[in-house]
């Protein structure tokens, strides 16, 4: 395997942003050292990475992106509301999602997409991973619920990182 200089010219600026939003800092040195990390993650980690990620449709990525963020702050105030009005609101159950998604990276990043959103989180993959195993806090109808996780977050993510 051959060393490229910028192996991932999409995370390297991603993990530096990240670095600057951990410390909160707009220091030269932050953002230097931002952009060294940003580089050299990528570059020690080339050999492990089982396929070269390729972005098909950039634009879905960005809107997949604000849907998230958005779904992440929605949920944030839900979960809240539900602590606050007590145990009678919550309906917790695990329900099973099937899977259209079929490479590593796009099923870790549903998983972690739906982890990432509070009152939701990704129990268990099953073995021939065509099942994704949610733990939801509030599922009311399980077949919403699976609908919305397919529709809002899996459907751009296999757009964007599987081709047809």
């Amino acid at each position: 395997m051959k060393l490229r200089l910028l192996p991932h010219p999409i995370l390297t600026p991603v993990l530096a942003l990240i670095w600057l939003l951990l410390v909160n800092s707009l220091s030269p040195g932050q953002i230097l050292l931002g952009l060294i990390l940003g580089w050299a993650i990528p570059v020690f980690t080339l050999r492990f990475w089982p396929e070269r990620v390729r972005i098909h449709k950039p634009l879905t990525l960005m809107r997949f992106f604000a849907v998230v963020m958005y779904d992440i702050l929605i949920a944030n105030l839900t979960v809240a509301a539900l602590i606050l009005g007590g145990p009678k609101h919550v309906k917790p159950a695990f329900v099973r999602v099937p899977l259209a998604l079929r490479t590593d990276l796009g099923i870790s990043l549903l998983a972690n997409t739906v982890s990432l959103t509070p009152g939701t989180v990704s129990a268990w993959l099953s073995p021939d991973r065509s099942h994704l195993v949610v733990h939801g806090l509030k599922v009311r109808d399980p077949d919403a619920l699976i609908a919305e996780i397919k529709r809002r977050y899996e459907a751009p993510i296999k757009e964007v990182f599987e081709p047809c």
